[in-house]
């Protein structure tokens, strides 16, 4: 039998699993983030004391919640600045007339809050840190040191979003049945970006960032909880899921880069890899496939072959066509040129390669260098694959890859 959690695991376990609810529910009361915030991390720290002398209840969320809403309206009766200051979000008047052109009538205020993070009216850099802030409850300093920037220039980010949103009074609903469709894409961006960023570092010792990885894997399932039938949601969940069901078999032992051709399928999640391949199905067949539900397909091609060789290159090369032309991108293009090298041969990806070689938003990405560096290893062109590998290195950052690159051309020295 388990042993009982401790006080400390048990709030520390809310903060992950209820951060979100709790300060979603709280913002409803406070009409402001900032005061939002400081309410829920009261109410963080006094669930360690009351926690450790009257016992963990049996909803640590709704606990906190009431506590944080108490602690807000304590402060709202009291604090005058409430009749003083400009509103953070719409009125309540226009909250409610949006709420009620909901079709499917969403209660959740988590979902609102994703929204409100998300805003079109902010730009990227801040919609990533408000949701890894507000949704999932990152201190301003992991958030720094996941995006390689110092804390003091987070905090200012974060900051001036949170300014734009009282200014620009950002409402606080989710969007009209008319606004979904561009507004969900804008919060699937965001969590794919956070998973990217997890998945492989841009900088540092470690490959993976796990607490990034896990972050967007519980926003991916938050948003699957919440819109249920939304095809792209479930492709965007399948897809992270399917990537990260081979996590384990990314970095050796001994600390180094395996590449898909080299990882020992056997240690792969099945169940992940079943949980996802049903989430692209269920996507398939939802609509016609978006960029995350074709991602996931790809994923899924991937995670369900028995060996690197036995692939289905030609199928992931039709995938990224379909791909390129509902999301044209160079990453996109970059990808399926390499999926030609592995379908028809290195001089068939060289050549579509090639193809992308003035194309500016790859001129600094280090997987362009790379793959060259590959075929032309392959196709036993020594020379030009060391100056391509040498182009890659200095556009790494990250220890663990860059370790890889050093290897692959050692194995080329004259």
């Amino acid at each position: 039998m388990p042993a009982p959690p401790t006080v400390a695991d048990a709030v520390a376990q809310a903060h992950r699993r209820e951060w979100a609810f709790v300060l979603a529910a709280t913002v409803r009361v406070t009409r402001d983030i900032d005061l939002a915030e400081e309410c829920v991390q009261d109410a963080y720290a006094r669930a360690l004391e009351h926690w450790a002398s009257d016992g963990i209840p049996a909803s640590p969320g709704a606990w906190l919640t009431t506590v944080a809403r108490r602690r807000a309206l304590d402060l709202r009766r009291r604090d005058a600045r409430f009749t003083r200051s400009l509103p953070l979000l719409a009125d309540e008047r226009a909250e409610t007339e949006a709420d009620h052109e909901q079709p499917h009538e969403v209660a959740d205020d988590r979902l609102r809050l994703i929204f409100t993070c998300c805003h079109p009216a902010l730009a990227t850099a801040a919609q990533v840190a408000l949701t890894l802030r507000l949704v999932c409850g990152l201190s301003t300093a992991e958030i720094a040191q996941a995006f390689l920037v110092s804390e003091p220039t987070m905090a200012a980010r974060i900051t001036r979003a949170k300014k734009k949103i009282a200014a620009a009074r950002i409402p606080y609903r989710v969007p009209g049945a008319q606004e979904l469709p561009q507004r969900i894409e804008a919060v699937l961006s965001v969590v794919h970006l956070v998973f990217t960023t997890g998945h492989t570092a841009p900088g540092g010792g470690a490959l993976v960032r796990a607490d990034l990885v896990e972050r967007s894997l519980d926003l991916g399932r938050m948003l699957r909880l919440l819109l249920p039938a939304d095809g792209e949601v479930a492709g965007l969940l399948a897809l992270i899921v399917l990537t990260h069901a081979r996590s384990a078999t990314r970095v050796s032992e001994q600390g180094e880069l395996a590449l898909l051709a080299d990882q020992d399928r056997s240690r792969w999640d099945r169940v992940a890899i079943a949980e996802g391949a049903a989430l692209v199905q269920e996507a398939l067949r939802a609509r016609a496939p978006g960029r995350f539900v074709l991602m996931a397909a790809i994923a899924a091609v991937h995670a369900s072959a028995p060996s690197f060789e036995q692939t289905d290159w030609a199928e992931i090369v039709g995938l990224y066509d379909r791909l390129a032309e509902v999301w044209p991108s160079p990453v996109v293009a970059l990808n399926r040129a390499a999926a030609i090298g592995l379908a028809d041969g290195p001089q068939a990806g060289l050549l579509a390669l090639d193809e992308l070689s003035d194309e500016p938003a790859l001129a600094a990405y280090r997987y362009l260098a790379a793959a060259r560096a590959d075929f032309l290893r392959r196709l036993g062109r020594g020379e030009e694959a060391r100056a391509a590998y040498t182009q890659a290195l200095a556009l790494t950052e990250n220890e663990v890859e860059r370790a890889f690159l050093r290897d692959r051309l050692a194995t080329l020295q004259p």
